[in-house]
């Protein structure tokens, strides 16, 4: 027999699957060396916005002269705004594990493990066995192979996060959505940033028209290198050089007093000993899952970013969904990851889903196109920049939607609701719409994409 009916390796996503079971009656281990709740919780989307929500007061503040209000900033207490961050957040974990430790049939251990065999794991050097295993450990900040990086004190997203003084400069290496993020919570709270970027635009994975507008914008107020691959890294002054080549060779070199590394995440497996239970992995290292989010073990599984099927804490709770069906119900429900929405919450804010105009150049599509400036509450707002683009089929069906600008991430969400429930433009663009309100801009587009 078995110790354990479901054994959990993973407290951020991992944890609902955990309580799940446990409230099923199923003897349940749940397995988390750090804070319940995971990356998004305790070093990711949570005190990631809660630092963008304090820069947007800040630029409000310096945006309020536009509405002709006389409104003075007198400074920034940044790091009264980490320690509200850190009680707030710390809090929730703590009062989590609380709860879970009090929990009837579930037991917590607060240690790393490691696979002894499949669904065998070592726990408090002991071998513990589980009739079923969930695998949730997640991701974390990629340290890539660049001269002299591994010589300095470089700050990744989490360390960022939670450093209570403001850098005098700051050095972004990367263009995607966590450096765009903190790049531009660090320049609204007072700091220098430069951004070095491969491709040739920031958030390079957007929508073309999204990622041009973005660029633009962002090098208003950052200093942005585009189409520059950093090669070397190391101590200048009181703070750091980074060197960077384009493709053609050319040189460049930009200083700061910090470098924040932002080139993507890569998946906690590593130290798990996956090859001794048979869990087979990508040659990047994320588990390899079906569309159960069974893994190439029997009767284990996986889900959130270890799987690396979306990496998005609402694709991970959504696996959740899939997972407790599976593992708790004893059901076979199958992942369906189609309209995934993702936004980047920057100024502008960016929001997507479906395909871009570049993943659709094999088929025939229209474009619909609306302008914020152009609805009532974008000229209230004094909205000069800004759209939201849908992308359909000649029949209607909407087959990609785009936004940036204010709201965006909120605005995306009637395309995610058409998408996913097979209405078309025509359904979009025919509903009625509350006025003066930014999702006018959504039936505009609607509109322009059916005609």
């Amino acid at each position: 027999m078995s110790d354990f009916d479901v054994l959990v390796v993973g407290g951020g996503t991992g944890n609902n699957v955990a309580s799940a079971a446990a409230e099923a009656g199923l003897e349940t281990a749940l397995v988390e060396p750090g804070p319940l709740g995971g990356t998004c919780l305790n070093r990711g989307c949570n005190p990631s916005k809660m630092l963008i929500q304090a820069a947007n007061a800040v630029a409000h503040v310096r945006d309020a002269e536009r509405f002709h209000v006389d409104a003075t900033l007198d400074g920034v207490d940044h790091a009264a705004v980490v320690d509200d961050m850190d009680d707030l957040l710390g809090g929730i974990a703590a009062d989590v594990e609380a709860r879970y430790r009090e929990r009837s049939n579930l037991t917590l251990f607060d240690e790393y493990t490691e696979f002894v065999d499949d669904r065998t794991v070592r726990l408090g050097g002991e071998s513990v066995t589980a009739e079923k295993v969930v695998i949730a450990t997640g991701s974390r900040p990629v340290a890539p192979p660049i001269d002299g990086l591994d010589g300095i004190d470089y700050l990744t997203s989490r360390d960022a996060l939670y450093r209570r003084d403001l850098p005098d400069s700051l050095v972004v290496v990367g263009g995607g959505y966590i450096a765009v993020e903190l790049g531009y919570a660090f320049e609204t709270m007072g700091t220098d940033v430069t951004i070095v970027e491969m491709n040739d635009r920031l958030v390079h994975r957007e929508d073309r028209d999204v990622a041009e507008l973005f660029t633009e914008r962002a090098s208003t107020r950052h200093d942005v290198y585009t189409g520059h691959r950093v090669t070397a890294v190391e101590e200048s002054g009181d703070g750091y050089a980074v060197h960077a080549e384009t493709g053609a060779g050319d040189e460049l070199a930009v200083e700061g007093s910090e470098v924040l590394v932002a080139l993507g995440r890569r998946p906690n497996t590593d130290p798990l000993n996956l090859d001794a239970a048979g869990i087979e992995t990508d040659d990047r290292g994320f588990v390899e899952t079906n569309e159960f989010l069974e893994t190439t073990a029997d009767r284990v599984w996986a889900q959130g970013d270890v799987a690396g099927n979306a990496m998005f804490k609402h694709s991970g709770d959504y696996e959740t969904e899939v997972t407790v069906e599976n593992v708790v119900d004893g059901g076979r429900r199958a992942v369906d990851l189609s309209a995934m929405p993702h936004a980047i919450f920057t100024e502008p804010g960016i929001a997507g889903v479906g395909a871009t105009e570049a993943a659709l150049d094999d088929r025939e599509y229209v474009v619909g196109r609306a302008d914020y400036a152009d609805s009532a509450m974008g000229r209230a707002k004094k909205l000069d920049e800004g759209f939201v683009k849908m992308l359909a089929a000649p029949d209607g069906e909407l087959l990609g939607a785009h936004a940036i600008g204010y709201e965006a991430s909120t605005l995306i969400h009637e395309a995610v609701l058409a998408m996913r429930h097979g209405l078309t433009v025509d359904d979009v663009g025919e509903t009625i719409h509350a006025h003066p309100t930014l999702s006018k801009v959504v039936e505009a587009a609607s509109r322009d994409a059916a005609r």
